[in-house]
């Protein structure tokens, strides 16, 4: 009853900053709706707004949630997500659009909850992990933790792993950490990257580990490649591609294979010449992410730097940076970071309203099919 009451009261905690987000991404798409009213724009924009919450990469989900894994093109998506969204569309009244959007949304509540916990567990300062909730909410690309997308899921299992493996003390922990761990994996390819934390933290306990506490340390660090491994084999079987998942994703027209970052760059800060704005829109967020990183290092345990660095090396050697601040958002860590540096009142409100309003601009640049979340 004891958790129960402090997670109840974590959540509560949290509530303001994540109906705050909502109100402001539900605005986005009701202004979304005005231009289009008034403008009429070409149909595929008009199809954008009509989608809503389940525009963009929440419709794929959509689709394998009701039809399965139909088209090659969707083994990108990992089948957690959809999994829990069919399971939910048995409910009666409950479609399986309507049910990955609430999903999305509780997940949503359920990280930046934990996120608080983290934060004060971390540092005993409670105007950092409000800082950090704030953020995290508002950041400019957190209004895909609105859609029905599956970031929200993503970062409730990233961030419950850290909590799991920076308080283990015995082998329970270290099973948290493996079945979270796991579940990250299965939810998006960047879950995987997790192995990356929890293999830091069960090297730093090793020698002060007991047997039954190491055999658990190792399972957790295996358990998020386990999981990336059994969605292959699954795709192996079924499909007659092992490797689908991962070479649809690394197509051009996707995320794209290894390619130099540098060369990424500078074609993406061309694009405001050639009147391609919402690609050079991302060169300022690669170095405010870089920055961040730098921040993470020097103030957050080495756990959270390897994961924020690892996601942010991903996400940045695509061929191109598509989605670039949505994969930083996963990151969470560089959430904690910038936290870090909007301490004083003052800063603190200024930082929130630009947040709030750079997510209003995002959001309704993706629904007017302006920018790609």
């Amino acid at each position: 009853m004891g958790g129960l009451a402090r997670g109840w009261r974590a959540v509560v905690a949290v509530l303001p900053q994540w109906v705050v987000a909502r109100v402001v991404v539900v605005g986005a798409l009701a202004l979304a709706h005005l231009v289009v009213d008034r403008t009429h724009p070409v149909a595929t924009t008009v199809q954008r707004v009509h989608d809503g919450l389940l525009g963009w990469d929440a419709g794929w989900y959509e689709s394998i949630a009701r039809h399965g894994y139909q088209s090659t093109q969707s083994l990108r998506f990992f089948p957690l997500f959809p999994a829990v969204g069919r399971a939910g569309s048995v409910l009666p009244g409950v479609s399986a659009g309507v049910a990955l959007v609430v999903v999305a949304n509780l997940s949503a509540l359920g990280a930046t909850a934990l996120l608080r916990v983290l934060v004060l567990r971390e540092t005993g300062d409670r105007g950092w992990a409000d800082r950090s909730v704030w953020l995290l909410s508002l950041a400019p690309p957190a209004f895909v933790l609105v859609m029905g997308y599956a970031e929200g899921p993503l970062l409730l299992f990233a961030v419950g792993c850290f909590l799991a493996i920076r308080g283990a003390r015995s082998w329970q922990g270290w099973a948290w950490a493996a079945g979270l761990g796991a579940a990250a994996a299965l939810t998006r390819p960047v879950g995987v990257l997790v192995v990356l934390p929890v293999a830091i933290e069960a090297v730093r306990r090793w020698r002060r580990a007991g047997g039954p506490e190491r055999v658990a340390a190792v399972g957790a660090v295996a358990a998020p490649v386990v999981g990336v491994g059994a969605f292959l084999v699954w795709a192996a079987v079924a499909k007659g591609d092992g490797w689908g998942p991962i070479r649809v994703q690394t197509q051009s027209g996707h995320h794209g294979g290894l390619s130099d970052p540098f060369r990424t760059l500078a074609h993406d800060a061309s694009g405001v010449f050639h009147h391609h704005f919402g690609t050079a829109l991302h060169v300022p967020w690669v170095v405010l992410v870089v920055g961040l990183l730098v921040v993470c290092w020097r103030r957050l345990p080495a756990s959270y730097g390897a994961f924020a660095t690892a996601v942010a090396v991903v996400a940045v050697t695509g061929t191109n940076l598509d989605s670039f601040e949505r994969y930083a958002l996963g990151a969470f860590p560089l959430v904690v970071a910038a936290a870090s540096l909007t301490s004083g009142p003052r800063v603190e409100r200024c930082v929130v309203v630009l947040a709030a309003a750079g997510m209003a601009g995002y959001a309704v640049m993706a629904f007017l099919n302006l920018s790609v979340p």
